[in-house]
């Protein structure tokens, strides 16, 4: 992989080597899986969750987020992944929302490296 992609994903708060790692340092396979998160409709899910008071849908969906998000190494989508499940582990919807604005600033930013990666 280049080094300006490279540095853009890691900008974004991927860290590549680990991620590398977990592909068995198969940069082709690595990039490949990367590419498909924008795809992921986790992040949708537990937006419309959220939306419609639906605890434990938006649980669901933060959940299943936050396993993508480590397995592809997405550090801060991870992080931010992890405390809105545990919010919404105890149900409380309130906070949820509150906290919601700091992952989709991380999400954000890595659909956006992600997207300009790809092209």
């Amino acid at each position: 992989m280049e080094q300006e992609k490279k540095a853009l994903l890691e900008q974004a708060g991927i860290d590549l080597e680990e991620a590398a790692a977990r592909f068995m340092n198969n940069d082709g396979l690595m990039l490949r899986f990367l590419l498909k998160f924008p795809q992921d409709k986790n992040f949708e899910n537990l937006r419309q969750a959220l939306a419609a008071g639906d605890a434990e849908g938006a649980f669901t969906a933060a959940h299943t987020l936050k396993g993508v998000a480590g397995n592809l190494s997405l550090k801060e989508v991870y992080a931010q992944a992890a405390i809105l499940s545990d919010t919404l582990r105890g149900g409380d919807l309130a906070a949820a929302a509150e906290q919601m604005p700091r992952l989709e600033e991380a999400y954000r930013r890595v659909v956006e490296a992600l997207t300009q990666a790809a092209g």
